[in-house]
């Protein structure tokens, strides 16, 4: 039934944003986000899974985008650069750039506790279901990845502060 809140075109609609950006944390390509979207989706249809909630529907929609990605750099296992065109965008030059910039160069196993941590808004326990992981796991992801962000942002600022 379409209108129930577990149809698949409703949950499409509803979650293909977190999807995309959870795909994107991973890859950092625009496009294999998309294709990952696209996979979870099917699965989905192809599943047909029974959900408790809308919150676990979310978290399974999650974790097969998680799944997913890391299938991809599987399946690929090659390294992710687009080639400079004149009609890439030109990078954020704002503090959220830079900082969005140093997520998306952390090592995924980071990034993406990060990124459903910080830009989801999921709690610890949450995150070690989604990734099947330990609290703890987490934790200590979370911990190093702020440790990494800090210096690779104090090392700019202080690259840039040389150049001047």
């Amino acid at each position: 039934m379409e209108g129930s809140w577990d149809s698949p075109g409703l949950l499409a609609r509803r979650y293909a944003p977190a999807v995309y950006r959870l795909a994107y944390a991973r890859t950092g390509c625009r496009a294999d986000a998309e294709d990952v979207m696209q996979e979870v989706f099917l699965r989905l249809l192809k599943a047909e899974p029974v959900f408790d909630s809308e919150a676990h529907a979310k978290a399974w929609l999650l974790r097969v985008a998680s799944n997913c990605s890391n299938d991809l750099f599987r399946l690929y296992r090659r390294r992710r650069e687009e080639p400079l065109t004149e009609d890439l965008p030109a990078p954020e030059a704002s503090e959220a750039g830079r900082v969005t910039e140093a997520v998306l160069s952390l090592p995924s196993r980071y990034r993406i506790p990060v990124h459903l941590y910080y830009y989801e808004g999921y709690p610890i326990a949450e995150i070690a279901r989604i990734l099947g992981k330990s609290e703890g796991t987490i934790k200590s992801r979370l911990f190093r990845a702020r440790g990494l962000l800090r210096s690779r942002l104090e090392e700019e600022d202080h690259a840039g502060q040389i150049q001047v």
